[in-house]
Order: C-alpha cells, then sequence, then structure tokens
C-alpha cells in the first residue's frame, strides 16, 4: 500500500510515499529536481537565427 503521485504537465514527473504527507512532500522534492534539470537543459541549448524567405 501507499500513495503515488503524478504531474501532468511534467512528463516523467513521479513519486510515491508510504503516506500521502510522504508522496506530497516526496513530489515536492520530484519538482525541484524536475525544473532544475529543464533550466540545465535550456541553457545548454544552442539558439540561433534562420532566414526564411516567403
Amino acid at each position: 500500500e501507499g500513495y503515488s503521485v503524478t504531474v501532468p504537465g511534467m512528463p516523467g514527473c513521479c513519486s510515491q510515499g508510504a503516506t500521502e504527507a510522504e508522496a506530497l512532500e516526496n513530489i515536492a522534492d520530484a519538482i525541484r529536481e524536475y525544473l532544475e534539470v529543464a533550466a540545465e537543459l535550456a541553457a545548454e541549448a544552442e539558439a540561433r537565427e534562420v532566414e526564411v524567405a516567403v
């Protein structure tokens, strides 16, 4: 038994806990880690400008 939590707007972001409170605490940590990784990936992404004629 236990509780599992997912975040629909963050694919793959999920957690679990023995109690509801523990599951919510764990998902808060998972969300923070998810956002940290997303920020790192965004910082590493190469931005470039492309001119397109229509």
